[in-house]
């Protein structure tokens, strides 16, 4: 692959003039729903579940990885997770612990294990319940429907949808960002990001104060096969910086926690 200081080709990810926008998986469906992301490598048993869910007017995002599904959900994040522990890559335990760094809404466990120290060990982690296969799809659902219910409760609002950096007013539910104070009657300035640098302020606003790994920032923007090119993300925080900071060379809000990661200091 040729390195930053190349022209990049048609739909190539890499930082360029105008920063293509990276492209991800859409949530299947179109209105205004609780989206659940199944992490599960059984083909007939995901099927079964998305069927299911969608019947009952649920988004779906589908992951047969543990990193898959960290990937999908930093850059889609899902309102619950049904989580498999038995993944072909990581252990879903391992996937719960780097989830809980960020994620705050419910998982729920599906899993053939069935011993007292399984599901101990996942709800220790984070887990919010634990369902044992062979399950019935009737329990599944009425667990799920607590625990959003239970979250909806805890979470208010859910996500931050405004943010302000310095004089800048960033909306995400309408991807604008507009200055400030404008006085009565006057048109506010408005400021273009590129779609690659919404998705990284997306992801750091979503989850202010928190710290987010480089690696989970450099994942959901550019995909798994980018962990080592932190290069891309510096180019774009620094951009950002630029545009929306008072003092770029003295951020005060999109921080850099040096060989960790990144964080919005509201």
């Amino acid at each position: 692959m040729a390195e930053l200081g190349s022209a990049p080709r048609p739909g190539d990810p890499r930082p360029g003039p105008e920063g293509p926008g990276p492209g991800g998986p859409a949530l299947e469906g179109t209105a205004h729903r609780s989206g659940i992301l199944i992490v599960e490598d059984e083909a007939e048993l995901v099927r079964a579940l998305r069927i299911n869910l969608r019947a009952r007017q649920y988004e779906v995002l589908t992951a047969g990885t543990g990193r898959e599904a960290l990937a999908l959900a930093a850059s889609h994040p899902p309102d619950a997770i049904i989580l498999d522990l038995g993944l072909p890559d990581i252990d879903g335990t391992e996937v719960i612990v780097e989830l809980r760094r960020w994620y705050h809404a419910p998982i729920i466990v599906l899993s053939g294990r069935t011993s007292p120290g399984d599901k101990i060990g996942a709800l220790d982690v984070g887990a919010d319940d634990y369902v044992t296969k062979p399950f019935a799809m009737a329990e599944l659902l009425a667990r799920l429907r607590a625990v959003l219910r239970r979250d909806d409760g805890e979470s208010g609002q859910g996500r931050p949808r405004e943010a302000r950096i310095g004089r800048w007013l960033i909306d995400l539910a309408a991807c604008q960002v507009r200055r400030a104070g404008a006085g009565e009657g006057e048109e506010a300035e408005t400021l273009r990001l590129t779609p690659t640098e919404w998705r990284i302020l997306e992801i750091l606003l979503q989850r202010p104060g928190q710290l987010v790994g480089s690696a989970q920032i450099l994942t959901a923007v550019w995909g798994p096969g980018y962990l080592q090119r932190t290069n891309y993300l510096r180019f774009h925080m620094a951009r950002l910086r630029r545009k929306l900071e008072d003092d770029p060379a003295r951020p005060r809000h999109l921080l850099t926690e040096p060989g960790m990661g990144y964080r919005y200091q509201p």
